[in-house]
């Protein structure tokens, strides 16, 4: 889609002049048909095209001080728009999607969102955990804004360790409220976003306390600022963490309690319950307390897609315009794309951004299914949902975070300015592999799953879809697979895989548990193996559900935008191969041979999708405003741009710098 476009570079031109396919049906899949699309574009228009929301000075250039400033300043222009487009008709979720995503988003406020938690955490938290008296009282005034949320988990000394939490809620049965306390530094709330300066109300999860005994983690509602003074209220210890790799416009803070009293109305019990006379009810199903970690796992997901969907964007067209060194010696140089090494770096992530979105919708479907289940009781398949979640999470976060750093080291020296934008990308990117969850830990959890479901195998039990592989495993009279390098072959393969890596992982198990160990020892001891255990899993998973989604999206378009997207897929697949090779050599009979001849697949595909990579990206339909970098907007004009930007640096505003008088020139006449 073009945008700020005057002369087209000529290269870049040529190259859209070659795609086989039309950009404009690609589009419509990948957005999701006219309606959304038509929708999308207003959107981009109504908000990019506001004065009030265009960048004035780049945000690199600012303090720390103002960057937070000027984002809660475009953060409440943006939220007062939404407002103006519900009074015009148009008030779906889509809109908040839109702005809390990573891609409008981001184009409007490059180092994260300060209201971002108060609508994807505290909102769903009240909704969550919230009575429906609670919600009457809590959801609307926050819903408009009228006090503005955070949500306060993690702590200076836990995260990931629920139950390790110092933070507590002791019930006072003579006055009827929870006195909160941080007995200790480590106590102290560390890195909800909003929390620092912008939120004057949070949901704060503590260790409840009544009649002497710890009944665990349950949430609180808690007032922090004064409502029209904003000054932090008695008791109240608040701040800001500091500056950070990236998302510096978030405002993530911390906060300390010093015997803070709340009216036990103030505990949500939704779920678990307190009685006036400080009796605990337990909730009816730990289980429902899931839903909303579940759902924010989902969107991460999409959100990694889109991601690595902008820096592909930036780098294959910048490999477009870029021209460096010979193929041929007596010709000119070519342009970069045509180095197969670099079509290695890029291509894949074309194919991953896509996959990672396919299976993103996938999970949302397993998710929407799950959740409809849940309500009317049923919980079979929670445990399978919160396992796939779980290493889905962990693998798009990390191999997004790769991807970017490709996609940057692909542009050479000016893809390490910052106004390239992969800093800015990578700083969000490389945030999500901690939140909602640390990588290692969450494949942990799929790997305790895992465990669980090759004990059903074994009993011969019925296995839910995603482990079903396990009971063909277990059949088959071989312990290497036969290989076959169709798809199908490669789906088995990598299945296989992961079924080898949990057998070894748990006959591991079992001998140190024989040599002495407990079963808790046993399985630190194997948890490198566990945790690749997962990753296999979760590889296999992505692999198979992109298979599928595929060839559903084919059913739907033209043949040529069909072939597009099976070359894609092929090449994730063969890829993810490749990468597997040692694992393949342990579990399938894959030969020097079959290694070559899946080389050759690979390198195939990278020359087949060589003519349309420019066209592929030009399909997401990202406008330059959202990808935010001279080098891969829709014109071309790379160095022209690059050379704008560099002259809105603060020290070219002056033809000689303070410092030259001050310490260069005295330095430089001073005898040594």
């Amino acid at each position: 889609m073009p945008s700020n476009s005057g002369t087209i570079n000529k290269d870049l031109q040529a190259e859209r002049d070659k795609c086989t396919f039309n950009n404009e049906e690609f589009t419509l899949w990948w957005v999701g048909g006219e309606t959304k699309l038509k929708e999308k574009r207003f959107r981009e228009d109504f908000f990019l095209n506001d004065p009030e929301l265009r960048e004035k000075v780049p945000l690199h250039f600012l303090s720390h001080k103002e960057l937070y400033e000027e984002s809660v300043r475009k953060a409440t222009v943006a939220f007062r728009k939404v407002r103006k487009l519900q009074e015009m008709g148009q008030d779906g979720v889509d809109n908040y999607s839109a702005l809390l995503g990573g891609l409008l988003g981001t184009g409007i406020l490059k180092q994260g969102n300060p209201l971002t938690v108060h609508y994807v955490m505290f909102l769903p938290a009240i909704l969550g955990h919230g009575t429906p008296e609670q919600q009457a009282e809590w959801f609307g005034r926050a819903w408009n804004c009228e006090v503005i949320g955070t949500y306060a988990q993690t702590e200076l000394g836990h995260g990931t360790f629920l139950r390790g939490l110092e933070t507590t809620a002791t019930y006072d049965e003579r006055t009827k409220e929870f006195v909160l306390h941080s007995p200790t530094l480590t106590a102290y709330k560390w890195w909800p976003g909003g929390l620092a300066h912008t939120a004057n109300y949070c949901v704060v999860m503590a260790q409840l306390y009544s009649k002497g005994n710890c009944h665990g983690i349950q949430p609180f509602i808690v007032q922090l600022r004064d409502e029209e003074t904003h000054m932090p209220l008695k008791g109240i210890t608040i701040g800001e963490i500091g500056n950070k790799l990236g998302m510096n416009g978030v405002n993530n803070g911390f906060l300390g309690f010093d015997h803070v009293r709340i009216p036990r109305k103030n505990m949500l019990m939704k779920n678990a319950k307190l009685l006036e006379d400080g009796t605990f009810v337990k909730p009816p199903s730990q289980a429902l307390t899931y839903g909303t970690m579940m759902f924010v796992r989902v969107v991460i997901c999409r959100d990694m897609a889109a991601y690595l969907s902008k820096a592909v964007t930036i780098a294959v067209r910048y490999s477009a315009v870029r021209r460096q060194s010979h193929i041929n010696p007596d010709q000119p140089e070519v342009q970069v794309i045509d180095h197969l090494t670099q079509q290695y770096k890029l291509f894949p992530a074309i194919a991953k951004s896509i996959i990672f979105k396919l299976t993103s919708d996938n999970l949302w479907e397993m998710y929407n299914q799950v959740t409809s289940e849940l309500d009317k009781g049923d919980l079979e398949r929670l445990p399978e949902l919160h396992a796939i979640a779980c290493c889905l999470k962990a693998i798009t976060t990390a191999d997004a975070a790769t991807g970017v750093e490709a996609c940057r080291l692909a542009c050479g020296g000016h893809g390490y300015m910052t106004c390239s934008n992969f800093y800015g990308t990578y700083g969000m990117v490389t945030a999500a592999c901690t939140y909602e969850g640390e990588n290692t830990v969450l494949l942990l959890q799929t790997a305790r799953y895992l465990m669980k479901a090759w004990q059903q195998a074994l009993r011969g039990q019925e296995l839910v879809p995603t482990v079903q592989y396990l009971a063909r495993f277990l059949s088959s009279n071989s312990r290497r697979m036969e290989w076959d390098d169709s798809i199908g072959g490669i789906i088995r393969a990598l299945q296989t895989v992961a079924a080898g890596k949990l057998r070894l992982a748990a006959e591991h198990i079992e001998q140190r548990q024989k040599r002495g160990a407990t079963l808790e020892e046993a399985t630190n001891q194997t948890s490198i193996e566990l945790a690749r255990t997962a990753d296999a899993h979760c590889r296999a998973f992505l692999v198979q559900s992109g298979f599928e989604m595929i060839e559903k999206g084919c059913e739907t378009v033209s043949p040529e935008v069909a072939k597009v997207l099976r070359t894609i897929y092929h090449l994730y697949a063969y890829d993810e191969a490749l990468k597997a090779l040692g694992d393949l050599l342990r579990f399938t009979t894959i030969s020097e041979s079959d290694i070559n001849r899946l080389q050759a697949k690979l390198e195939a595909a990278l020359a087949e999708l060589r003519p349309n990579a420019v066209g592929i990206v030009d399909s997401f339909d990202i406008p330059d405003d959202v990808l935010g970098s001279p080098l891969g907007a829709y014109d071309g004009n790379v160095y022209e741009r690059l050379y704008e930007e560099a002259k809105k640096s603060p020290l070219n505003q002056e033809p000689v710098n303070q410092s030259f008088h001050l310490y260069l020139k005295p330095f430089m006449k001073s005898s040594l």
